[in-house]
């Protein structure tokens, strides 16, 4: 069986104005994706697999539209050279938005069938923050997502839906998708799967799930960072049993509902003034602050400096601060070079929003890198071991810190541009504080402006009532 496999894999913010270009992505190209770390399970399938391009980036503003329409063009040239087809698999993640376009991957999968004809099987790995449409769904026949956030299931989620591919294709069968749409839109950091009740609702997800009438089910929590219509939070069904995909697609959907006024915060969360005065009053360490507001993983910019002012002001003392993006004040450090002070004016370069600081800083540490881009520095103020990079990007894992000569588990106080904190920094955090800071991805939601919404929606809207409605694909 001969399988294409293909891919545009990001997550944007419409609030966000910093467009995402060629540079902020990650491309695979053609056999040299079996060979990379996030595709060499491929080889494990009994199929022959025609690799073509994979782009993935970090959560950011708008994705330029040459470039999307350049990765699409070659994507589609690729499988009208790879034809025959029996199947063609799409590593996503659900939530691309592009410059003066309702539901990019819409547009996408649509041109996908376009090419490849209504006999081939098409499969899709979503991250459960993408959002859906009745298009996506109509050009699909197998769906799976992620059932954790955070996202520590990627590789399963990405195996299962070629699994089902293969599956389908050696036997000969045809699977349909169902989808069951909820106007509940939701942040990740309030249906987190580490907490309740989003714990208990994605671990039902397997009971619903029968050897042979239900292949899959996915639930999609939804991009709320994204004003367009497709943004809302659904169940999606993979299976050959109508009756039964119905009733679990209605089970689910109706669930969440009644879930919905349940899904709060799974920490300690205030303003950025609360949350820097619990942190230094702190008697446990370390202290994780995460400045959810401008988290670059949930399509933040990474250049506000609300939190660094406000340390500073408190005089905070033991505190790595991971990290601000702002090219300029990185390059400046790079020029100063080691143990030389440098004035700078750190952040508000890319968001207009964001005030920035002033402020002299000692350079402590200057990473070895290959382009200019890639730089980051550590640079000391006061109390503060503050990281600046060139580019926007997190700070999640240990390893990004030790690799700046930094280690987060002996600081009083972690500062880190997040949401829930990662699988490397949750565990150290003693405790953990969420800021509810300013920026395009806010988390109090309800202050955003939805332009966009279809229909009356919660948590922006509350009086309303709701009855799960059960959608098929065209295909089906």
């Amino acid at each position: 069986m001969r399988i294409a496999v293909a891919g545009l894999h990001t997550e944007c913010s419409t609030y966000n104005p910093v467009l995402a270009r060629e540079a902020d992505f990650r491309v695979l190209r053609g056999p040299s994706m079996l060979k990379d770390a996030y595709f060499d399970f491929l080889t494990h399938f009994p199929a022959e697999f025609i690799t073509i391009l994979h782009a993935r980036a970090i959560a950011g503003g708008p994705v330029e539209r040459g470039i999307y329409e350049r990765w699409k063009g070659e994507i589609l040239e690729g499988l009208h050279a790879a034809l025959p087809l029996d199947g063609v698999y799409l590593a996503m993640h659900g939530a691309m938005f592009v410059e003066g376009m309702f539901d990019a991957e819409g547009d996408f999968i649509t041109a996908v069938r376009e090419v490849v004809g209504p006999d081939v099987l098409i499969a899709a790995s979503y991250d459960l923050h993408g959002n859906i449409s009745q298009r996506i769904i109509d050009n699909l026949d197998i769906f799976s997502t992620y059932r954790t956030a955070p996202h520590i299931d990627v590789p399963d989620t990405m195996r299962r839906a070629v699994t089902m591919l293969v599956r389908a294709l050696s036997r000969g069968e045809k699977p349909m998708l169902a989808w069951a749409p909820v106007p509940v839109l939701l942040p990740g950091e309030r249906t987190s799967t580490q907490d309740e009740p989003a714990r208990s609702f994605y671990a039902q997800l397997h009971a619903v799930e029968e050897p042979t009438g239900i292949w899959d089910a996915s639930f999609q929590v939804g991009y709320v960072w994204a004003d367009e219509p497709r943004a809302t939070a659904c169940a999606v069904l993979t299976g050959t049993d109508r009756e039964a995909m119905t009733a679990a697609a209605r089970h689910l959907a109706q669930d969440y509902w009644d879930r919905r006024e349940g899904f709060v915060f799974g920490t300690t969360t205030g303003s950025i003034e609360e949350c820097v005065e619990w942190a230094v009053a702190s008697r446990t360490a370390p202290v994780v602050l995460a400045e959810s507001g401008d988290n670059p993983t949930g399509g933040g910019v990474g250049d506000r400096a609300e939190v660094l002012a406000e340390l500073l002001r408190r005089k905070a003392e033991g505190v790595l601060f991971a990290g601000i993006a702002d090219q300029a004040a990185t390059d400046a450090a790079y020029e100063a070079g080691v143990g030389a002070q440098a004035q700078l004016r750190i952040g508000g370069s890319l968001d207009p929003s964001s005030t920035p600081v002033e402020a002299e800083a000692e350079v402590v540490y200057l990473l070895e890198a290959a382009e200019p881009r890639l730089r980051e520095a550590v640079v000391r103020i006061e109390g503060v071991e503050l990281v600046l990079t060139a580019r926007r990007r997190p700070f999640h894992n240990i390893a990004d810190f030790t690799r700046l000569g930094l280690d987060p588990r002996t600081a009083k106080i972690v500062v880190v541009k997040s949401g829930y904190l990662s699988p490397d920094l949750g565990p150290i955090a003693n405790p953990s504080l969420m800021a509810l800071s300013p920026g395009v991805v806010d988390q109090f939601v309800e202050r955003l402006v939805r332009e966009h919404k279809s229909v009356p929606q919660y948590p922006f809207d509350t009086d309303f009532g709701f009855v799960p409605e059960v959608r098929w694909s065209a295909r089906a």
